[in-house]
């Protein structure tokens, strides 16, 4: 899935932890709590570790998180229990100072966030079923009930890390004193990179496709107006995977980024009201403003995506195949192409050229580039360009593209004037782990936190113990 990238893995090694308040002093792990089994050997109940704030980890929630790591074939080779423990103790202590700095995530974050989880183990382990045996839990519900309220700790966290480090900012001198500190042996060195260009051919949809939207999302508002819940008919018929399993809600302002045409009609509508059906480029939405608050709106929407003809599709082809070969015969530059010829609205204008959603430049490390571009361009000399490749989004939308590439950088030693961006980027990177580290500190030492006796041998690397 395209949507599963590294902080997802990572989230992964920390899946399914515990949620409960204690007040011991020092708790022990209780010992001689033991299951006998039918032979007479001794179990160790499951025991609380540590306490931060409001939130606990369990010596089982440190099992996992090894198992997790297995499953996602990482290496556990030198990782101790230690280790573990210390982030999922960094990890409650955000979320427990996002719940005092009144920091709020949403149900429909959350259910948004569980919806893409379950995809990937359902998509990974087979089934809804299999993905419950795996993570050995009593059935879905209370599968479902641990990842929400995992997943809402996540969120807390990644808010919370964000207002601490909204703030920080890196002066030119900074990053000058930054460079200069390494030794010549030192230098950090950059691999290597390219710029990667496309050009989108999207299939025209035939207008009895569309009308045959239009008239389903007029019958589900009329429905909905004689007393069906909008919620249902959202989970029901939506195709936008990221609001259905939350019945199409999203909270929005003026400055939130939704198309024009969503927003327009969002801002038009009072409070109960319905639209009819609206046109984006994404496809036709039902929008509902739920509830208004000031600037703020919470709305509903369903969304429904008009069904491309296999003689659409072939049309596309035939046109795509014709601007290649336009290109490959030198009538008309790749760049040139993309912009008059591409239907794809974020890199037209820039000559098809790709945009690295983690730097928002143009170059690919070709160690993060998606593996369904790398696949397809590695082999690519440059200025080449690939056959038609048909594509296939999350929603199901079929589009046809041409990829080439454009510009290849060999892995080098870093140089102050040529890579600045990243240089800066390393320096702010440096000075923003110095400032959490510093409120780490602060907040540990006022924050209620207590380690099991088997655990204050660690050597951790914040504080916990506060020696």
């Amino acid at each position: 899935m395209k949507f599963i990238n590294n902080r997802i893995a990572v989230f992964l090694v920390f899946a399914f932890m515990g949620f409960s308040a204690a007040a011991q002093q020092i708790i022990p792990l209780v010992q001689d709590t033991v299951k006998h089994t039918p032979k007479g050997k001794r179990l160790k109940v499951d025991g609380v570790v540590a306490v931060v704030g409001d939130y606990v980890v369990l010596d089982s929630d440190i099992d996992l998180a090894f198992k997790e790591m297995q499953a996602q074939n990482m290496s556990i080779e030198g990782v101790s229990r230690c280790e573990i423990l210390g982030k999922l103790m960094e990890d409650k202590l955000y979320a427990h100072q996002a719940i005092q700095d009144s920091v709020i995530v949403t149900d429909a974050q959350v259910n948004e966030q569980v919806s893409r989880r379950v995809d990937y183990f359902v998509e990974q382990l087979g089934s809804k079923e299999k993905m419950v045996e795996y993570f050995k839990k009593k059935d879905y519900d209370s599968f479902q009930t641990e990842l929400f309220e995992m997943v809402k700790i996540q969120l807390l966290t990644d808010e919370m890390q964000k207002k601490v480090m909204d703030g920080v900012e890196i002066t030119p001198e900074e990053v000058r004193q930054f460079f200069a500190k390494f030794a010549k042996e030192d230098i950090p060195v950059f691999g290597a990179e390219m710029e990667v260009a496309q050009i989108v051919v999207k299939p025209d949809i035939p207008q009895e496709e569309k009308q045959k939207v239009i008239d389903k999302l007029k019958q589900i508002k009329k429905e909905v107006q004689e007393g069906s819940s909008f919620y249902s008919k959202a989970v029901l018929y939506s195709e936008d995977p990221g609001s259905v399993s939350s019945g199409g809600y999203y909270k929005m302002n003026r400055k939130t980024q939704f198309v024009k045409e969503f927003k327009d009609v969002a801002f038009s509508l009072e409070e109960g009201e319905i639209s009819e059906p609206v046109e984006t480029e994404f496809g036709y939405h039902l929008i509902y403003v739920e509830k208004v608050r000031g600037q703020e709106r919470d709305v509903r929407h369903i969304l429904m995506v008009p069904k491309v003809t296999p003689e659409s599709l072939a049309k596309a082809k035939e046109k795509i195949e014709k601007i290649r070969q336009k290109i490959t015969s030198g009538q008309i530059k790749f760049a040139d192409a993309a912009r008059s010829e591409s239907d794809d609205k974020e890199t037209r204008n820039s000559g098809g050229l790709l945009i690295n959603p983690q730097t928002l430049g143009t170059r690919f490390e070709l160690t993060k580039l998606d593996p369904s571009v790398y696949n397809e361009v590695s082999d690519l000399k440059d200025n080449q360009v690939t056959d038609p490749i048909l594509d296939t989004d999350r929603r199901g939308t079929k589009t046809y593209k041409l990829l080439s590439v454009t510009n290849r950088y060999d892995q080098h030693e870093a140089d102050y004037a040529k890579d600045y961006t990243k240089i800066k980027d390393l320096a702010l990177k440096e000075k923003q782990i110095r400032t959490i580290a510093k409120w780490s500190e602060e907040k540990i030492k006022a924050a209620y936190i207590k380690i099991s006796k088997d655990y204050q041998s660690c050597k951790f690397v914040n504080n916990w113990l506060k020696k």
